[in-house]
């Protein structure tokens, strides 16, 4: 994509709406909306990067309740001709096809590659990335195999959403929300990931989400591992400019 003058690119995750309450919730909710209606008047393109809803699960005929003015403000913005791409978390993962067909949104389970104005950027949620964490990786297996999906929906979506709510807000496995602090450089398995991603080939910018940290760390001269932190604490977002890509905080 070529971006045309005075447009930008818009990048954020880890809303994680319906945390710990809808009606807690719902103050973040708001503040989001609100940031959504003033980019729209220079994106030339959106991009969320997962866990934008604390759990979200598609029976065939049900989504969960709530989040009316997120969804609502998504459609008014790909009704408008500026597209909005999505990339699941470990929060959202299972998404099926309700985004696509409703809101005009594609949706990626594994990160992706995008240029624009000839600049590479490598985007993606970044839960199950990198060295280590191996318990998740096990675990994100099961939960995205046919078979449990399947099962799943056997539940009455009352059950079903009541009980992954709470495994949600309680079990710091599934939320991987265990450790939100700096772990140095060295030892960030997001960023050994993306050296190891350019030893293999060069990006620009590697842009991600989920450690719910802003971060802008060089990897090499010319090229910058990004992570977005979250609309919980820090309320940051990433834009790309045409030229660089930076990090924002929402006020």
């Amino acid at each position: 994509m070529k971006l045309p003058e005075g447009k930008k690119v818009y990048f954020a995750s880890d809303n994680h709406l319906g945390a710990p309450t809808h009606e807690l919730s719902f103050p973040r909710e708001q503040k989001f909306v609100a940031w959504l209606d003033q980019i729209k008047e220079d994106a030339a393109a959106i991009f969320l990067l997962g866990d934008l809803f604390d759990f979200w699960f598609e029976y065939r005929t049900v989504i969960p309740k709530g989040f009316t003015r997120t969804l609502g403000k998504l459609a008014e913005i790909t009704d408008s001709g500026i597209p909005v791409y999505y990339f699941v978390g470990n929060h959202d993962l299972w998404m099926d096809g309700y985004f696509e067909k409703e809101l005009n949104i594609p949706v990626y389970h594994k990160p992706k590659e995008f240029t624009f104005n000839d600049i590479l950027f490598f985007v993606g949620h970044g839960d199950g990335l990198g060295p280590g964490d191996k318990g998740y990786k096990r675990m994100k297996k099961v939960f995205t195999h046919p078979l449990s999906k399947w099962l799943y929906r056997w539940l009455h979506p009352d059950i079903g959403v009541k009980l992954a709510q709470y495994l949600s807000v309680k079990n710091k496995l599934i939320s991987g929300d265990e450790d939100i602090k700096f772990l140095g450089e060295d030892d960030e398995w997001l960023v050994q990931y993306c050296k190891r991603k350019l030893s293999e080939k060069h990006r620009d910018y590697f842009v991600f989400g989920h450690r719910h940290l802003p971060m802008e760390i060089r990897l090499t001269k010319n090229a910058k591992y990004t992570n977005l932190g979250d609309w919980i604490m820090h309320y940051t977002y990433a834009v790309f400019d045409g030229k660089e890509l930076k990090l924002e905080k929402y006020n």
